[in-house]
């Protein structure tokens, strides 16, 4: 009988690039991979492999406390009549059914937090939602064996309250080599000027504080387009925002698309963005997929100054890092990477040294040798 693994996550499946090749790596190992996460109206399909089935469960709810609890019930009905020879939680939100079948079954489970949960925003301001998260990781955290975290600010946060040190495996792309991109017809496609410089500013979860209203804002003095691709909290409101600062011109937006395309959009930008602000300690120790995809596309950074982002991009010199967060001071970055052509080239050849040190074919021998452990240890 086939080795099987059964990897969870609460979001669509379409979009998340590090759950995908977490599937592929487990396929690599010769796993049978069962894909868990939930089905949204706007889900885009989920990529074809022959090892790797998507189950995507429909909610009636999808946000708050019931949400949270249907799913949470159903993942651990799921798990209890599924086979399984190991277990993949992503974030805490998954956590909890997977420990308990782990537990029951005595099968390993490895557990892999993206961020640092209890720490986003969005639980800032909801105290009874953030006691609930935090008490099922103090209840869990320290008995788990196989973590996995996202960057090393990140990984020490956890050692210092838990006593564990998750192994650290970034959010970097698989490389890949595309050939013969016809630059006007991705520009056509997506109504981008082909006489103009385009920014981009990318990310399934563009939220609240992750600096896109103050691309916007910015564009009032910068002569060149933004493009926004992606989705999120704010970015129903962009265009009204746009509207306000008299900017509707100089504004593209796209909803969410595949990865494959988004790569080729991306490649044919002048620069891209990356302006997190540290208001929270989870943006504060995040480190973006969009700074390795630009950074894979060849396209130079312009990135707001948070340690992990600003270590990248600094030691790898592949752009420039802000010195605040306000709207005149992203411009500033704009203008600058606009007006300085000998800094732009430069940034832009090293992306291209960078891309082959930050790439999954590298990364992934962490999480082969997570994996590996897990199953020889359990």
């Amino acid at each position: 009988m086939s080795k099987r693994v059964i990897i969870s996550v609460i979001n669509d499946l379409a979009t998340d690039q590090r759950v995908k090749r977490t599937a592929l790596t487990f396929a690599e190992m010769g796993y049978n991979v069962i894909l868990v996460g939930r089905r949204l109206p706007e889900s885009l399909p989920v990529y074809n492999h022959p090892q790797i089935k998507p189950v995507r469960f429909k909610f009636w709810k999808n946000r708050g406390a019931v949400f949270y609890a249907l799913y949470t019930i159903r993942l651990f009905w799921y798990l209890l009549f599924k086979r399984a020879d190991i277990l993949y939680a992503n974030d805490l939100d998954t956590l909890l059914p997977n420990f308990a079948i782990a537990k029951l079954k005595n099968i390993p489970l490895i557990y892999d937090s993206h961020e640092y949960f209890t720490g986003v925003p969005e639980l800032k301001n909801n105290r009874f939602a953030k006691s609930v998260w935090l008490t099922v990781e103090r209840f869990i955290f320290p008995k788990l064996q196989h973590i996995i975290t996202v960057n090393e600010s990140i990984s020490e946060l956890y050692f210092r309250l838990y006593n564990q040190k998750p192994v650290v495996v970034r959010n970097v792309p698989i490389t890949q080599v595309t050939l013969g991109v016809d630059k006007e017809s991705v520009k056509n496609k997506y109504a981008l000027p082909l006489d103009e410089n385009v920014f981009i500013l990318q990310g399934s979860g563009i939220n609240i504080q992750r600096g896109a209203e103050e691309a916007i804002e910015a564009m009032q003095w910068v002569e060149a387009k933004l493009l926004i691709v992606g989705g999120g909290d704010v970015f129903a409101m962009l265009p009204e925002l746009a509207q306000r600062f008299k900017v509707q011109h100089k504004i593209i937006m796209h909803p969410k698309v595949k990865q494959e395309e988004l790569r080729k959009i991306t490649s044919v930008c002048f620069a891209g963005l990356t302006l997190d602000k540290s208001t929270n300690i989870n943006y504060r120790l995040s480190l973006p997929n969009k700074l390795f995809d630009y950074i894979h596309a060849g396209i130079p950074v312009i990135a707001s100054r948070l340690p992990e982002v600003e270590a990248i991009v600094m030691d790898y010199e592949v752009g420039i890092v802000l010195s605040d967060f306000r709207a005149e001071t992203v411009a500033a970055g704009m203008n600058r990477m606009l007006g300085n052509k000998e800094d732009y080239n430069l940034f832009s050849k090293n992306c291209k040294r960078a891309a082959e040190e930050l790439c999954w074919e590298k990364e992934k021998e962490k999480l082969i040798s997570v994996i590996s452990s897990a199953v020889k240890n359990n």
